[in-house]
């Protein structure tokens, strides 16, 4: 498989790739798997009923990691896939999924993923999905990534959802439902701007006792831009949960924050906060006496706050 110097640099910012990867991965390309590749203990199977992959991690696995970016380079583009993972018993891995979009045309390129994942009795999970969108075109990038996961008991797993630019629509949802012992972290960075839209949907179940859920949401809206954030955690168990939704607002943006918590049993501890404001003028005048300019000083305080 040959890579264009475009699929590379949306490797790169997507998967932090500069090729193709080791280990285990599969990518995708407008729409068709055009390289993949198992190991001994991460299997990817071809879906026979769907587009899309199964990857299947066998119990016991330790320190692997499977890449499953998708490049999407053609105007006109729109791709729906289906991919589930099974992430055995006691397994330690992590995951590198996302979608870069290089579009240079006048109609919509759409990338449409919905993942299923299953963190078995005692495994540990890291997922990183990162989404980015480029290109001189007047046609829109649309992402609307769902993922819905299921953490048996001890099973462990941390999400970290990035939206990096380039993205004009976005609806991203998220549902997760947790059993005993059973925990998730969630970190959601976003940023928007121009006249683009982004709507987070997350709801969290804790149904088993002592699981344990943190939601964080850090977003910058710029221009013109719209957010609409919904984090949800119920907790129908002894259990713990905590919601942080923490945007920047700038220019002519519009931000909406609704985090909502929920109790059905008495030995439930629930907490959640929400902040929108501008950056602080102190910020900016710090970094400027040290010799930055204006747009440098809120590049990087933006990008401290992202991190």
């Amino acid at each position: 498989m040959k890579l264009s110097a475009v699929d590379k640099k949306i490797l790169q910012e997507v998967a932090s790739l500069h090729d193709v990867p080791q280990g285990a991965y599969n990518i995708r390309k407008d729409g068709e798997g055009i390289s993949r590749k198992s190991t001994e203990n991460i299997e990817i199977q071809v879906k026979k009923d769907n587009p899309g992959i199964d990857i299947i991690v066998k119990p016991g696995t330790k320190n692997e990691s499977v890449h499953i970016p998708v490049l999407v380079t053609r105007t006109g583009i729109n791709d729906l896939v289906y991919n589930t993972f099974e992430i055995g018993e006691e397994a330690d891995v992590t995951v590198v999924a996302g979608c870069g979009i290089h579009n240079t045309g006048s109609e919509e390129a759409r990338h449409d993923g919905i993942h299923t994942i299953y963190v078995r009795k005692g495994a540990r999970l890291r997922y990183v999905e990162k989404h980015y969108g480029e290109g001189e075109g007047t046609g829109s990038n649309i992402l609307n990534p769902k993922t819905i996961i299921e953490i048996e008991e001890g099973g462990m797993a941390e999400m970290e959802l990035v939206q990096i630019r380039g993205v004009d629509h976005t609806v991203r949802v998220t549902e997760a439902n947790l059993y005993k012992n059973a925990s998730l972290i969630m970190i959601e960075r976003l940023l928007t701007h121009g006249d683009q839209v982004a709507k987070s949907d997350v709801i969290v179940n804790l149904l088993g006792e002592d699981s344990f859920t943190q939601v964080t949401s850090r977003t910058v809206a710029q221009e013109n831009s719209e957010q609409v954030f919904y984090p949800r955690v119920i907790a129908k168990a002894k259990s713990r949960g905590y919601v942080e939704c923490d945007s920047i607002i700038m220019d002519k943006a519009r931000v909406r924050s609704v985090p909502e918590i929920a109790a059905y049993h008495a030995e439930a501890e629930l907490t959640h906060e929400a902040a929108i404001g501008k950056i602080a003028g102190e910020q900016m005048l710090k970094l400027m006496s040290l010799g930055l300019s204006e747009k440098e000083a809120v590049e990087k305080i933006l990008e401290g706050f992202l991190r």
